[in-house]
């Protein structure tokens, strides 16, 4: 797989998870697949494990935008810096909604074999979100 065609299938991810494209992610994610995530209380493995986790998100995030800013690739990996941009609209976890806009830093870094993800390492500003939530003083 060419650098740019492994950017694609990652541009492609985020569509997907925002669109809970299953039929997508059965084709894409390896069943094997593991996203390695200090910010989850759970483990996200397989297409099922990524469609989890879009259950767990939008529904307190209806309107997520996710605003892709860099894509480096080299050999099986590609490294995504992306914003979040969404409102709080919906509970998350035991936080009840606030109404409050967020935007959050990302960097998502992916490895992919023969056109599928495998693995996927994420670096989120979790801290940021809470502040930007109340859910801790600033």
């Amino acid at each position: 797989m060419t650098s740019e065609t492994n950017k694609q299938i990652c541009r492609d991810y985020f569509k997907a998870f925002l669109a809970r494209d299953a039929a997508w992610m059965g084709k894409h994610v390896a069943k094997t697949f593991v996203r390695h995530d200090p910010g989850l209380d759970f483990e996200v493995r397989g297409p099922e494990g990524v469609l989890q986790l879009h259950d767990a998100l939008m529904p307190a995030f209806p309107d997520m935008k996710l605003d892709l800013l860099d894509l480096v690739a080299e050999e099986d990996k590609v490294l995504v810096r992306l914003v979040i941009r969404a409102t709080h609209t919906g509970p998350f976890g035991p936080m009840a909604p606030t109404g409050k806009p967020i935007r959050v830093a990302v960097l998502d870094l992916f490895k992919i074999q023969d056109g599928v993800l495998v693995e996927h390492w994420a670096q989120l500003d979790n801290l940021g979100m809470l502040k930007q939530l109340g859910a801790i003083a600033a």
